[in-house]
Order: structure tokens, then C-alpha cells, then sequence
């Protein structure tokens, strides 16, 4: 239990920044999901959208603190992958 006064401010701030991250990081899964949607479904343009509104919503993220930069990378370089492969 936190005693002094800093640390119960801190608790509260850990708190308010826990639940910013977690909505930021349910909104870029979602948005992940609507690509990974598209991509199952077979449709390229579709997919193509998705992608590009979840590229920028995960790159937030990173500079956020959510994520980190290379994982943030990789994500958008396999689904873009994926992406081109429909045609």
C-alpha cells in the first residue's frame, strides 16, 4: 500500500496512463483485426485500406509507448506482405 503522498499520486497517475494504454491498444488490435478480416475475406482492396488506416494508428502507438518500434515494424511489414500477395 502506498504511504507517502508521491506515491499515492503516482498510484493515481499509473492508473489514468493504464487505462489510456489499454484503450490505445484495443483501438490498434482493432484495427489490426480489419486487415487481418480483409485478408481472409480475399479482398485486396479492402485489405489495402485497412492497412493504411492501421499503419498510422500503430506507429502512434509506438510513439506512445504502447509498443515498441521494431515490433510496430514487423507488424506492418508482414500484414503488407500479406497485403501485396492478394494482388
Amino acid at each position: 500500500m502506498a504511504n507517502t503522498p508521491q506515491s499515492r499520486k503516482r498510484t493515481r497517475q499509473n492508473e489514468r496512463r493504464n487505462a489510456v494504454n489499454k484503450a490505445r491498444r484495443s483501438r490498434i488490435r482493432t484495427h489490426l483485426r480489419k486487415v487481418e478480416e480483409a485478408i481472409a475475406s480475399g479482398d485486396a482492396e479492402a485489405a489495402r485500406t485497412a492497412l493504411r488506416v492501421a499503419q498510422p494508428e500503430l506507429m502512434r502507438g509506438v510513439t506512445k509507448g504502447v509498443y515498441h518500434k521494431n515490433t510496430a515494424s514487423r507488424k506492418i511489414s508482414r500484414l503488407a506482405g500479406r497485403v501485396k500477395a492478394l494482388g
